[in-house]
C-alpha cells in the first residue's frame, strides 16, 4: 500500500497519510493544521500519475535517505579528515554506497515536496532535473507530467 508524507505548511512537520477516496482533508499532529488532500482510485492501487495535496503531475526519485542526516555524516567525515589524511572521506563513500544498495526509492512532488513510498510504477518516474526544480518552484511552471525536452 502506498503511503504519503506530506509537509504541513505551518510548522514543517510530515503529516502521513493512506490513500483513500473517502478522506479529503489530513491534520497535523503537531500543529493541527488542516491539509486538502484528494485521491483517486489509481493512488489506492498505488499508481502515482497526480499530487493529492496540489494536483500537480510533475515528480522525480530518490533513495529513502534522510538528507539532513547525509549533510550531517558529511561533516563529521570533513572534520575528521584533518587526524585521518582524508580517509574518513573513504569511509564515508563505501557507507554511502552500502547504504545505496540497500534502501529503496521514494518519488517526491516536485511543488510541494510530499513524498510517496511503495509506488507501483516507481520506475516509470525520473530522476531529480535542477532544471525542472528550478522552473517549478521559482517560476511555477507546470510541465503536466512531461520530461523536460533539450
Amino acid at each position: 500500500m502506498m503511503t504519503i508524507t506530506l509537509t504541513c505548511h505551518e510548522c514543517g512537520s510530515g503529516i502521513h497519510v493512506y490513500p483513500n477516496t473517502n478522506a479529503s482533508k489530513a491534520q497535523c499532529d503537531v500543529c493541527s493544521q488542516i491539509v486538502d488532500v484528494q485521491f483517486t482510485k489509481e493512488q489506492e492501487q498505488g499508481i502515482l500519475k497526480e499530487c493529492p495535496c496540489c494536483s500537480r503531475k510533475d515528480f522525480y526519485q530518490q533513495r529513502d535517505f534522510n538528507r539532513k542526516i547525509g549533510v550531517g555524516l558529511f561533516v563529521i567525515a570533513a572534520i575528521l579528515s584533518i587526524w585521518t589524511y582524508g580517509l574518513s572521506f573513504v569511509v564515508l563513500y563505501a557507507f554511502d554506497f552500502f547504504l545505496f544498495k540497500r534502501l529503496s526509492s521514494v518519488a517526491i512532488c516536485y511543488k510541494c515536496d510530499a513524498i510517496f513510498r511503495n509506488v507501483a510504477n516507481l520506475k516509470e518516474i525520473p530522476g531529480f532535473d535542477h532544471e525542472m526544480n528550478d522552473r517549478i518552484k521559482y517560476a511555477d511552471h507546470d510541465f503536466q507530467g512531461k520530461p523536460l525536452q533539450h
